[in-house]
């Protein structure tokens, strides 16, 4: 049974990194795409160019504000994971989450707002080995949707 998976994009810069994240996000049947905030909408070429016709077949929706979008994901009973360098956040591998599931990414330079990750189910990162603490936006949701769609 295919897991019950989301992705929402709040306040992302760069429409390459959008146009990314929906091809990897076809690559792992993502049920829906929430792009939010000041987040690039399809269609725009920037967008195409990554996602290579994927923008076309995931669900997407435009949401101006992330936190109203948290709060009625909720209410619906989704359970709510973002993708944080925050110090409550658990190692990728080391969560067992529940489904239907929604994954929260933030800003490229600023992250998930704060009043999002107070909302959040579970508070995850990518461990990282290097010198770098983080990784590219699109990169570490690409990761993460890998391991939550494999996850039992």
């Amino acid at each position: 049974m295919k897991k019950e998976i989301y992705l929402i994009v709040d306040n992302i810069r760069s429409l390459y990194n959008v146009g990314s994240m929906f091809r990897t996000s076809d690559a792992f049947k993502i049920n829906r795409i929430y792009l939010c905030g000041y987040t690039g909408t399809p269609p725009r070429k920037e967008i195409s160019k990554t996602a290579l016709g994927a923008e076309n077949e995931i669900p997407w929706e435009s949401h101006p504000d992330t936190l109203e979008l948290v709060k009625e994901l909720k209410r619906k009973k989704v359970k709510i994971a973002t993708l944080e360098l925050s110090k409550k956040a658990k190692d990728l591998n080391k969560i067992k989450p529940q489904f239907p599931l929604a994954l929260v990414v933030g800003n490229e330079i600023q992250g998930v707002d704060s009043k999002v990750i107070k909302q959040a189910d579970y508070e995850i990162k990518i461990p990282m080995q290097g010198i770098k603490e983080s990784l590219n936006v699109a990169v570490a949701t690409g990761i993460a949707l890998y391991q939550l769609s494999i996850l039992n």
